[in-house]
């Protein structure tokens, strides 16, 4: 069977992840997998993925071997899988457009990306790379609040013709001309914004969800989040944080589906960059309600989590969905993966529902 072909935009922490978990569940079997939602899907395993091309803009990284890009700082995830064979891909040197937020160049080269002075590529360098690699899949990593790189890349996508998985929250999928854009190329995208495996958003998703079950009004509720990555470090910068903090927050309210909490009732996102903590993310969840009687409650937890890790085996279930739909034919976005895999689809869910909808796609041979 032939491997999965994918390229990938954004050789940072989760991308590290991804190409380390690659390499670290060929070695394992179904028995002992630890850390996977499916070990099989359709066909494919989790080890069935090829990176055939990579695009970056830091200097540690651009015109080195994959294998080794992935351990080159700023990149400070934990290393599971330290003995990596090469891939036989460069990076590529890829386009900086809004993806470097001014405020990254007041730290230290350690924290930060350092700009490579390599020719920035044109879209059409772009395309015929996605082309001659024979990528299927092309990965969004861009920084949080990249907008003009998203849509860079998506573009790029839709020319070359391979399916695109958006996992920042730029509203790609769920902008619907966007969407129709997709649907029109007849080309899969997955999107917006990936889920942790079992991060802060799915938590409070999954406890909002029980307070409406067990008859308990959620009055008020906060998640603040700290982190010392990469990550963290760009969303310093307040304006780049708006569509992350609307994709966080969506992803709790639309659960909340009788009555929805007014703004200022509501607050979730990024708090701060903490430099020790590196790829270790804090999340502290706070949930005001009444119960019988309206007698107050209140819940509060502290969730601690490698950031890069917790989504690298929902992007790789992500993918293989994606080529799922390509082996199907399936163009246009895909609905139940979005829903499951994604913290702002373009149709919210529970997770229940998602979860449900997304076994369906993967054992029909229909559309989604």
């Amino acid at each position: 069977m032939d491997k999965i072909k994918i390229a990938i935009v954004g050789i940072g922490n989760c991308a590290s992840s991804l190409v380390q978990g690659i390499e670290y569940y060929k070695n394992k079997d179904s028995k002992d997998a630890i850390g996977l939602m499916h070990w099989e899907i359709g066909p494919y395993k989790p080890y069935d993925i090829e990176i055939v091309a990579a695009f970056d803009i830091d200097k540690r990284k651009v015109a080195k071997e994959v294998s080794e890009a992935i351990f080159e700082l700023p990149n400070c995830t934990t290393i599971f899988c330290k003995d990596m064979p090469r891939t036989g891909v460069k990076v590529e040197m890829g386009a900086i457009l809004d993806g470097f937020s001014e405020h990254m160049g007041d730290y230290e080269d350690k924290y930060t990306f350092v700009l490579s002075d390599e020719k920035e590529p044109s879209k059409e360098d772009c395309i015929n790379i996605l082309k001659e690699s024979g990528a299927q899949i092309l990965l969004n990593y861009v920084p949080v609040g990249s907008e003009n790189a998203a849509r860079f890349y998506a573009e790029c996508a839709l020319e070359a013709r391979v399916g695109f998985i958006n996992n920042i929250p730029v509203f790609i999928a769920s902008n619907p001309e966007w969407g129709k854009r997709f649907e029109r190329e007849g080309i899969p995208i997955i999107g917006d914004d990936i889920k942790s495996q079992l991060g802060a958003t799915i938590v409070h998703r999954v406890l909002a969800n029980l307070f409406k079950a067990r008859g308990v009004k959620l009055e008020r509720t906060y998640q603040l989040n700290t982190g010392g990555n990469t990550d963290f470090l760009n969303m310093l910068n307040r304006s780049r944080v708006i569509s992350k903090k609307e994709s966080k927050t969506e992803s709790v309210q639309s659960q909340l589906l009788e009555k929805r909490l007014e703004k200022e009732n509501i607050h979730i996102g990024p708090s701060d960059w903490v430099a020790w903590q590196k790829d270790n993310k804090i999340g502290f969840i706070r949930m005001e309600g009444r119960l019988f009687g309206d007698v107050p409650m209140n819940i509060e937890l502290r969730l601690s989590v490698e950031d890069s890790p917790n989504s690298g085996g929902v992007v790789i279930d992500a993918i293989r969905c994606c080529k799922l739909a390509l082996d199907r034919g399936k163009g246009g976005i895909l609905y139940s993966p979005s829903s499951y895999f994604m913290k702002h689809p373009p149709r919210q869910y529970t997770d229940d529902e998602a979860y449900k909808m997304t076994e369906e796609f993967i054992g029909a041979n229909r559309e989604d």
